[in-house]
Formats: structure tokens, sequence, C-alpha cells
């Protein structure tokens, strides 16, 4: 799927994928109006939402409740260079839910096709084109 990136002024940069779009903006100490998430923001929120779209199908086809689930992500910077170097991913359940299954909510969470190619990334091929 092919996805367009547009600037629709300011320090935004927004991406089009199909009927949806989703807007970026840069805080305002980096040139924006911190009307949207920087893309790096959204870049890590889709490591967490995946992870949450594994662990709340293997809830749902177990029957098992959701109410008090959540993922808490934490991002650990690697001094030496500055960029992310270790995500956790915490799955926090209510008391009730059944410890019988918290490896396997692990398990799903693992599934998360954002981390799977986070480990094995993609070649990039960047360039430029002028169009008629």
């Amino acid at each position: 799927m092919d996805m367009i990136i547009e600037f629709p002024g300011g320090a935004r940069v927004d991406a089009t994928l199909g009927p949806y779009t989703v807007r970026t903006d840069q805080p305002p100490a980096g040139g924006g109006e911190g009307s949207a998430p920087t893309p790096f923001s959204l870049f890590l929120a889709s490591i967490g939402t995946c992870a949450g779209i594994y662990v709340l199908g293997f809830c749902q086809q177990r029957g098992l409740p959701t109410d008090g689930i959540r993922i808490i992500q934490r991002s650990h910077r690697d001094m030496t260079t500055g960029l992310i170097g270790e995500i956790d991913l915490e799955i926090q359940v209510p008391p009730t839910f059944p410890e019988n299954y918290y490896e396997a909510l692990v398990r799903s969470a693992n599934l998360c096709a954002v981390k799977k190619h986070l480990e094995n990334p993609p070649k990039f091929n960047v360039y430029t084109r002028a169009t008629e």
C-alpha cells in the first residue's frame, strides 16, 4: 500500500493511507505548534499498540475480560549513541486476571508485526524523482 506524505504547513508532515490521514507536528521548541504527535512518538506508539492488538485478540479469543489490562511502554536511551537502546512492554493485569495466562500474554505481545520488523529491518531505498 502506498502512503502519500505531504507538508500542510509549518512543521506539520501528514501521511495519507487510503481514507485515513495521520497527522504529525513538532513541539514549539522544535519549530512546530505541538498540534499532533511527532513522527518518532507515533513510531514508538506503533510498537505498544501493535502489541496491544495481539494481547486484546488473545483475551477476546478466550473470553477473558480486558477491563483493567494495559501496557506500559518504557523506552531506554543508549547514552553512547543517543538512540533508543531498549524498550520495555509491561503488561499490567488486574489482580483477578488468571495467572496461568501471564506467559501467554507475553507470547501474544511478542507476535507484534512492528516488533518483528524492527528485529529484521527492511532495506530502505530513498530517492528523488521529478513528477510530470
